[in-house]
């Protein structure tokens, strides 16, 4: 087992993660593992899911949760009651923060009462945009008035906390829409707000097109609308925490940080990852295969299983760290991972190098100032290893 030390002493927070594979149609630009929804499929899930659960949880403290897919909200009243049963079964406190994905046209106000009652306090609503065309484009299947019943519904629940995401660099898309999407995400007061670059994933429908060349990349025209929200979402509120991420005061997503700090966290479902004691691994994207195996006596596999060492683990640290606003700070994850600070010379003469260019700030933290975060990617591809 890896050693860690805390300043405060305390356990470092573990997260839960649950994938719900169920989509009744695939978007244009999604790449993560989905079923269409049947009973048989939904049976393979939940009785799997209820064996891994009791396998890993083991009566473990989760202070994150987060529900993701897929589309969650394709579960009916009862099944998302189940899956709520389950995850309490196990959990031995409340957590933190319990967070769901949630796609406009799957909303219910019957729905959102018995996520509400199971203790979810955050819910993500998948916007995407508010232009009917680029929404098309993306694949969705839900109108604007959609996403604003959505929104009002959650808000007339009364969640803690309401992230709405959003797309940019969409095929079609100008500067002026964008412009549009970002302010009336704002007119609406979500607490949280996630901008998204388009990402074409290989084996999508968007990737299809941009291999015939129906659509292009513009790299140029992405740092505009990356910039744009830099600039307008924290005069009217939301404080940038992370390339893409936005929160008002107290809503932070911390599952992310969680995540992003390289704190443990147990994965379940198919296709769901693990960080947890010095693993990483991943569950079988394929339901009938991840289900079956908790039906056999033989013992757990995985399609990836990784050891890892504190080397590993911080370089990541630092790789994610460097996305946040806060920056890193290399003495902190020194001492996290219980590494000598001779470890971290080459990283701190790559970060020497990136202040030279003007892309990295200093005070008591290493930070990329704004036109470093424009490379976020690329610095984390050049980062060198722990010696």
């Amino acid at each position: 087992m890896l050693k860690r030390k805390e300043k405060t002493g305390e356990i470092p927070s573990l997260g839960m993660y649950i994938h719900v594979p169920f989509c009744s149609t695939t978007c244009d630009f999604c790449a993560f593992y989905q079923e269409r929804p049947s009973k048989k499929g939904f049976d393979l899930f939940f009785n799997g899911l209820e064996r891994e659960i009791e396998h890993f949880s083991q009566n473990r403290s989760f202070s994150t949760i987060f529900i993701g897919g897929g589309t969650p909200g394709l579960l009916n009243s009862e099944q998302l009651e189940r899956l709520g049963g389950l995850i309490h079964s196990q959990n031995l406190s409340d957590p933190l923060e319990w967070s769901i994905e949630i796609a406009p046209s799957e909303i219910s106000i019957e729905k959102l009462e018995t996520l509400s009652k199971a203790g979810v306090n955050r819910i993500s609503l998948g916007v995407q945009t508010f232009h009917p065309q680029l929404m098309k484009e993306l694949g969705r299947m839900h109108e604007v008035e959609t996403a604003l019943q959505a929104y009002s519904m959650i808000r007339k629940v009364g969640f803690s906390s309401v992230n709405l995401d959003l797309i940019f660099g969409i095929p079609g898309q100008t500067l002026e829409i964008w412009q549009e999407d970002l302010a009336q995400a704002v007119d609406l007061q979500p607490d949280h707000l996630s901008t998204y670059c388009l990402t074409f994933e290989e084996d999508t429908a968007l990737f299809i097109k941009l291999s015939k060349g129906k659509v292009k990349l513009d790299p140029e025209r992405e740092i505009t609308f990356y910039e744009k929200a830099w600039d307008f979402l924290p005069t009217h509120g939301y404080q940038q925490y992370e390339v893409s991420n936005f929160a008002k005061d107290g809503h932070i997503c911390q599952h992310n940080l969680n995540t992003w700090a390289m704190n443990d966290w147990i994965g379940f479902g198919p296709s769901a990852a693990t960080q947890f004691n010095g693993i990483r691994r991943k569950n079988f994207a394929n339901l009938e295969k991840w289900a079956q195996q908790w039906n056999q006596a033989k013992g757990v596999e995985f399609e990836e299983f990784e050891q890892l060492n504190a080397a590993g683990l911080a370089h990541d640290t630092i790789t994610f760290g460097l996305r946040m606003n806060r920056g890193i700070s290399l003495n902190g994850i020194a001492r996290k991972f219980d590494l000598p600070l001779a470890c971290f010379k080459p990283v701190e003469s790559f970060l020497d190098q990136l202040q030279n260019e003007g892309l990295v700030e200093k005070n008591d933290f290493w930070r990329l100032n704004k036109r470093g975060r424009i490379l976020a990617d690329a610095v984390a591809r050049e980062m060198p290893v722990l010696s």
